[in-house]
């Protein structure tokens, strides 16, 4: 076999690590983005976490149509029972059930014999066969595990009705002879391996997540698991697009491929940064701003001359466009649809009318707009919340030195307009002091403020990332404006109707249980 899987997790391993949970919108987002990039697997979400998660879950699963949707369990009947109802709406899925099996986990964690967590691995197999005949099993500290029982275990799950088994490096504790030595010997040694697809994820702890998966592939596993730019629990997972990469640039050695149109990779590691407040550093592989960056003039100048002197690979094979200098004000909505088109955007995108609109103000202001405005542009309406509860309609802020920093806002409150001022120790803070005064109460407490720039120059668009914690739960918020102190105001206001909408849903919850009871 030619082909390696893709198992996406970013929306269950990735989003579980998290400052601030995606909203239900945002999750389906990004599950929709991967399945244009082509991912085989996406990884919903844990059901049984949360009925907001459980939701979420199958809100993507009735979505997909290309991609294999999946549900994460722990090897107990109720976790399954609510993959199971959750993913019943999709035409095919898969449930993935997991339990430890090393020493440190079995006597220290689960407080069992290893034959009886042998039993409960069968059982819990066994119980997600009556919901789907796709189930996968992990064998939780798989790199730390004794390899007799690992064996035994692979061999148990296999014959109990898995059709993929993983192979977790769960610490990150291996490296990459080690880890391949691993599957080597599970292949050897397994008789009825060739039922199964063998799977690997592996944590980034010691930086080898991407080379210990690429060994576990030279040495037969089909099918890895990775998040976009490579999120996860402490030091993150294998990087999806790392592990792409490889495998697309190193062809002629290693002879695999995978279903990844790599051209949208940069596209969607944008949107989960975005999305999941969590910059990608400038010299990260394959997505980093830099690169495809040369600064050493031996190296611009045989780029210049050959561009394989220095780049094994290039921008426009990750979909990483260059900037153009062409729209203004005067160009048309057939100019911003054919640019967007080049970028690699469908109609299905975005609204071309409200797109335009925010356009022609930004144009006005800047003059030429980029490449990197139109699409932040494009990425902030996705964002924009119907029927918001909270609307910004005016905003003044006044600041200098020797000045005492003012600001005035006025906020459309469910329909009504309601306005406030107040001082601050700089304009944002002021802003912010309004808007809490606009509130009524300061239940809202910022706890991350994060400034980036979308562009290049003075004029270049600012992006506020907000953090807030409301009743004990964190929500992220992001603003987009030429103007600092508005963009903040408006991923604050991006916060509370969050808030608001979060508030609502468990109103609705609670008249359900009363009703019940």
């Amino acid at each position: 076999m030619s082909q390696v899987k893709i198992f996406d997790t970013t929306l269950r391993d990735g989003e579980q690590a998290l400052p601030a949970s995606l909203s239900a919108r945002e999750k389906l987002q990004i599950a929709l983005t991967l399945e244009r990039l082509g991912v085989d697997i996406i990884e919903a979400g844990f059901p049984v976490s949360s009925p907001g998660d459980f939701a979420s879950v199958q809100q993507i699963a009735q979505q997909l149509k290309t991609s294999i949707p999946c549900g994460l369990s722990r090897a107990v009947a109720a976790d399954i029972d609510a993959c199971g109802q959750a993913l019943q709406v999709a035409e095919r899925f898969r449930i993935h059930t997991f339990i430890a099996t090393s020493d440190i986990h079995v006597n220290a964690k689960l407080r069992k014999s290893q034959d009886d967590v042998v039993e409960m691995a069968v059982a819990a197999i066994k119980h997600a066969k009556q919901y789907t005949n796709d189930v996968e099993f992990s064998c939780e500290d798989a790199g730390r595990t004794h390899i007799d029982y690992l064996c035994r275990m692979v061999e148990s799950a296999i014959t109990a009705g898995a059709t993929t088994v993983n192979i977790p490096d769960t610490v990150g504790y291996t490296i990459p002879s080690e880890f391949g030595g691993i599957i080597q010997t599970l292949f050897n040694r397994v008789p009825n391996i060739d039922k199964a697809t063998i799977s690997v994820h592996c944590h980034n702890d010691l930086g080898l997540a991407v080379a210990n998966s690429l060994s576990a592939v030279e040495h037969g596993a089909r099918q890895v698991e990775c998040t976009i730019n490579g999120i996860g629990e402490r030091a993150g997972n294998c990087s999806l697009e790392e592990i792409v990469m490889a495998l697309k640039t190193r062809y002629a050695l290693l002879g695999l491929d995978t279903n990844i149109d790599t051209q949208e990779i940069t596209r969607a590691s944008r949107l989960v940064s975005q999305l999941c407040n969590m910059p990608v550093q400038a010299n990260k592989a394959i997505v980093g701003a830099n690169a495809f960056s040369h600064s050493s003039g031996i190296h611009q100048d045989g780029v210049l001359k050959a561009q394989n002197t220095y780049e094994i690979m290039t921008p426009e094979s990750v979909g990483l466009n260059k900037n153009t200098l062409n729209m203004t004000s005067r160009s048309g909505r057939h100019v911003i649809k054919h640019r967007l088109h080049e970028l690699g955007y469908q109609d299905s995108d975005y609204d071309l009318d409200t797109l335009y609109a925010s356009f022609l103000r930004l144009a006005d202001k800047k003059g030429q707009v980029f490449d990197y405005d139109l699409e932040a542009l494009l990425f902030f309406d996705q964002q924009r919340q119907e029927h918001a509860q909270y609307e910004l309609e005016y905003l003044h802020a006044n600041a200098g030195r020797n000045i005492i920093p003012s600001a005035t806002v006025t906020l459309n409150v469910g329909g009504e307009p309601v306005t406030e001022s107040a001082t601050g120790n700089g304009p944002v803070d002021a802003a912010f002091n309004a808007i809490i005064k606009v509130l009524g109460h300061d239940q809202v407490e910022i706890v991350d403020f994060k400034l980036d720039s979308k562009g290049e120059g003075a004029d270049a668009l600012a992006q506020v990332s907000v953090v807030a914690e409301y009743n004990q739960r964190r929500f992220h918020g992001i603003g987009l404006a030429t103007d600092i102190v508005e963009s903040g105001v408006k991923a604050l206001i991006h916060v509370l109707n969050n808030t608001y909408l979060a508030d609502q849903i468990d109103e609705q919850k609670q008249q359900v249980k009363i009703k019940g009871v």
